[in-house]
């Protein structure tokens, strides 16, 4: 079966560009995403493409769960001086090649979502950096 491909995209409070230093320096996601939750896990990471031109961050995963194939894309574009629009495409394709059901397909997305608003409090609660 074909990978199944899902997307959404989310308004975020921050500028593309601040929002764009700490995709484009992956030491410092860990630092971001460590405030004491735990429901984030560091997959196997096979692939990591970072576009500066346009703003994209292309990952590819090993395995991740019930997946046998994972690779993301998340693209900011600016919408305001201090805000952007994220973008998200997820295709993945499940180990048993069958297809992901849609509350499945909502708590991926909302698994990456929910990473990306933890970048946004954490750009909002410290406005000097990554400015």
């Amino acid at each position: 079966m074909a990978p199944v491909c899902i997307s959404d995209e989310r308004s975020v409070a921050v500028s593309a560009e601040r929002f764009w230093k700490v995709f484009s320096n992956p030491p410092a996601m860990p630092k971001l995403l460590s405030k004491g939750d735990t429901r984030h896990v560091w997959w196997d990471v096979r692939t990591l493409l970072i576009f500066s031109s346009q703003r994209m961050v292309e990952v590819a995963l090993g395995g991740a769960g019930k997946l046998k194939t994972h690779l993301t894309e998340t693209k900011l574009e600016a919408t305001g001086a201090g805000s952007c629009m994220a973008k998200l495409r997820v295709e993945c394709e499940p180990e048993d090649g069958g297809s992901l059901s849609p509350e499945k397909q909502k708590i991926i997305l909302e698994g990456y979502f929910g990473m990306l608003k933890m970048i946004e409090n954490y750009l909002v609660a410290h406005p000097a950096e990554y400015a």
